[in-house]
């Protein structure tokens, strides 16, 4: 084939590729004109919900024994007795006899303190003899002094005990004082006459006395510290003593828990605190200022109640968590829980030290409150609303109590069945316009039904 034909050829295919493509664009259909899709954020919401009355307020805690100590002995000794009850798990009265230390030592200490007693207090008696015989003597002296007085030629027993201890001045001659006339040179100090009366010994001897006496009060305390009785009714936790053992001062023998109060640690926030009314009046052990409150735990997949009270919440802050903690104390906590499931069954169990349990308390009363989703919550304690279905509204809100997935606030700026957005935006100003995405679902969906009615018509 020659080349005029190839070029011909080809140049004929290059003309009818054109005169199809004019054909097939002369013939196209235009498109539809839609207008431009709105620049007004589409938003999700929800509807506000309004009531009114008593906040519940709730929290969580581990329950722990109101009091725990540890059995120790104050006294050294062997172990000549254990209760039966003195093992892990085990429960003792208030006062029971729980371990007993061999008293034959303390017994015979006691003995000898008691017989030093006796022999200290007969000594005390014959200083008392001895004291009285003397102030006799020395009455005697001052009879003779009187009348030698009367008489300067009168002598002196030399045998007399109270003339060897006065000041021999006494007896001067003619140049003595006059008659019932006593100087700093004549007259005995208070020192001379208590040696006079023999006071020091009779002193020393009541110090021996008591000295004795404090002895033997030693003696008996170490004699009653053989018994270790229970301080309180209490559960044993553990125990390390056996009969036979030697013990000695202070070593811990077992660990017991009272079992009359159980104790929990709630934290509240502040705001879940303040709708506590009176929770920082309450006084620890006053049973008139009590907030009552509800424990609850899980059993065998099973929830039991026990009903408690809020005795008292620590002045401080948490510096962790910058909560308030309340101490809920729930009593007689071994006597078996309520079921909540309404079901009646056997076997309630106690509640056990170191459960986690939750707890109910019954807040202040609020006339109306609203509850919006917490996400709807913005900063600064604001919500969105929408007005007349298309205008955003910025309000500012008092919180009451934050949930897990709930905000109650105070409801005097909103109104019922109004809508709170709950979708976040960028740019936000009040009164700007914004378009529901509820109102956008349902014109699609009346659209749809109406082209569906058409086709089918068709």
């Amino acid at each position: 084939m020659s080349t005029s034909k190839v070029l011909l050829i080809a140049g004929g295919i290059l003309v009818a590729g054109v005169l199809i493509a004019v054909v097939l664009v002369s013939r196209r259909t235009e498109p539809p004109k839609q207008p431009p899709p709105p620049q007004t954020p589409l938003v999700q919401t929800t509807e506000i919900a309004l009531g009114g009355g008593a906040l519940a307020v709730g929290g969580s805690g581990t329950v722990r024994p109101r009091a725990e100590v540890a059995l120790a002995p104050q006294i050294a000794g062997r172990v000549v007795y254990v209760a039966p009850a003195l093992v892990s798990g085990g429960r003792v009265q208030q006062g029971e006899t729980l371990v007993r230390i061999d008293p034959a030592d303390y017994e015979n200490r006691v003995q000898q303190a008691q017989a030093d007693v006796e022999q200290q207090r007969v000594t005390v008696r014959q200083a008392e003899e001895e004291s009285r015989v003397a102030r006799a003597e020395y009455d005697r002296f001052q009879a003779r002094q009187q009348r030698r007085a009367a008489d300067p030629y009168a002598g002196i027993d030399g045998d007399d005990y109270a003339a060897r201890i006065v000041a021999s001045e006494a007896t001067a001659g003619p140049a003595d004082p006059p008659p019932g006339v006593e100087t700093s040179s004549t007259a005995p100090d208070s020192a001379r006459l208590a040696l006079v009366f023999r006071e020091p010994q009779r002193q020393a001897a009541e110090a021996a006395l008591g000295r004795a006496e404090a002895a033997l009060a030693d003696a008996q305390l170490a004699l009653g510290r053989t018994s270790l009785t229970a301080p309180f009714a209490a559960v044993v936790r553990s125990e390390t003593v056996d009969r036979g053992s030697y013990v000695a001062p202070g070593q811990a023998l077992a660990q017991l828990y009272a079992s009359d109060v159980f104790e929990v640690v709630v934290p509240l926030s502040q705001e879940d605190a303040a709708l506590l009314p009176g929770l920082f009046q309450l006084r620890a052990g006053v049973a008139d200022r009590r907030i009552p409150a509800r424990v609850v735990a899980a059993y065998g997949g099973v929830r039991y109640a026990w009903d408690g009270y809020v005795d008292r919440a620590e002045s401080a802050l948490d510096e962790t968590t910058r909560t308030i903690n309340a101490v809920v104390r729930v009593p007689a906590p071994f006597r078996g829980g309520e079921r909540l499931d309404g079901l009646v069954g056997d076997g309630a169990p106690p509640l056990l030290v170191g459960s986690f349990v939750d707890v109910q308390f019954q807040g202040a009363e609020v006339e109306a409150y609203a509850v919006v989703p917490r996400r709807s919550l913005r900063r600064g304690n604001e919500v969105w609303v929408i007005e007349q279905d298309s205008l955003l509204r910025i309000v500012p809100v008092r919180v009451l109590q934050q949930t897990d997935s709930d905000v109650f606030v105070v409801a005097d700026r909103l109104a019922p069945r109004q809508r709170v957005v709950t979708s976040d935006l960028q740019a936000v100003t009040d009164g700007m316009t914004v378009r529901l995405a509820s109102a956008v679902r349902e014109d699609a969906g009346s659209q749809t039904g109406t082209q569906g009615g058409g086709s089918a018509q068709n």
